[in-house]
């Protein structure tokens, strides 16, 4: 019996040491062998040439792997900066990832980049270095992401595990529809008289453009927390203003770049993968076609965050990462998402 214990012991220790040699290869960088804290740097081809987009591992879990699109466009990782405070007491592994021309990516100016399917190209690239596939791979954007999502699902399927779409309705015909015929009569008329003007002269750099919708759009619709944290604040502050102008438009407000007529509402039933479509109920987005959005997909689920607005992940954090780390689970454990 001694013999047998001692034995068992031994080989628990011979698997612990497997393990953390296991792990201790896995945290060093593939290219320089180098412990990086979990940053890479990947190259991306693009039609006018090679960039570099900037990458980040948190957490160590080679079978669930969280890949974030961040918003903007032009936004950048620090949107996502709550998901270390959720996710990895789950072991749920994450990358954070600015997108090319965002915070810690090049910035290439030539304005031909800036297309969805240029995008959705590079996320392509991003995936493939840093392996995720169909086996671990978790995708989730938000906002502008959450497009950017939809479109690299619509391709590109067959590598997705899970994909969460957060706070973006699959139609920029009906966000601006909503911020125009129910968000923005929620404005004091004489504010509204005001905001309409500004935008009827283009005159978006008027700093009193802002300084209406903060209070009254963005503190109401974008995020409802009554101090908004640092990294939020640098987040909106590090946008990379010319990129989000050509797609999105001036502001959150409605919708006026390149974005403006996107529409993939019918294709939704194509995307078959299980999806979880993240709503809010003060959020810039209609949560009730974020609930028709999860009803049309095969494998669809809806939360709909009762406290949130578009930025869920920092003022309804009790039901957004619940929500998603359940979600996450689920799909680990073949749960279908419709009964």
């Amino acid at each position: 019996m001694l013999v047998r214990i001692i034995l068992g012991l031994l080989l628990l220790v011979l698997i612990a040491c497997q393990q953390s040699k296991t792990t201790s290869e896995y945290l060093k960088s593939p290219e320089t062998g180098v412990r990086t804290g979990g940053v890479r740097i990947i190259p991306i081809q693009t039609p006018i040439g090679k960039f570099h987009v900037y990458t980040k591992r948190i957490g160590n879990n080679p079978k669930v792997k969280l890949l974030l699109l961040h918003g903007g466009p032009g936004g950048s990782h620090l949107f996502f900066e709550p998901f270390e405070s959720f996710l990895p007491e789950h072991e749920i592994e994450f990358y954070y990832y600015d997108q090319l021309g965002s915070y810690l990516s090049d910035k290439p100016t030539d304005s031909s980049l800036w297309t969805i399917e240029r995008f959705v190209e590079e996320v392509e690239q991003v995936r493939q270095a840093l392996g995720l596939n169909k086996d671990n791979f978790y995708l989730l954007g938000h906002s502008w992401g959450g497009i950017l999502a939809m479109e690299y699902a619509l391709k590109y399927q067959e590598h997705i595990k899970g994909l969460i779409i957060s706070n973006m309705m699959s139609s920029c015909i009906q966000y601006d529809r909503y911020a125009q015929q129910v968000l923005a009569p929620q404005m004091p008329p004489a504010v509204l008289a005001e905001i309409r003007a500004i935008e009827a002269k283009g005159d978006f750099a008027n700093p009193r453009y802002m300084e209406l919708l903060i209070p009254h759009f963005y503190k109401k619709h974008v995020c409802r927390l009554e101090e908004w944290p640092f990294s939020l604040q640098r987040a909106l502050e590090l946008i990379n203003g010319d990129i989000y102008r050509i797609m999105q438009g001036p502001s959150e407000f409605g919708i006026a770049g390149r974005l403006a007529r996107w529409e993939r509402t019918a294709d939704l039933p194509s995307i078959r993968v299980p999806t979880l479509v993240i709503g809010a109920t003060h959020d810039t987005m209609d949560p009730a076609f974020m609930q028709k959005m999860a009803d049309m997909l095969p494998e669809g689920r809806a939360l709909i965050c009762p406290n949130g607005s578009h930025c869920a992940m920092w003022d309804d954090q009790e039901h957004y990462f619940p929500g998603l780390i359940s979600f996450i689970k689920d799909v680990e454990a073949g749960v279908k998402m419709k009964p």
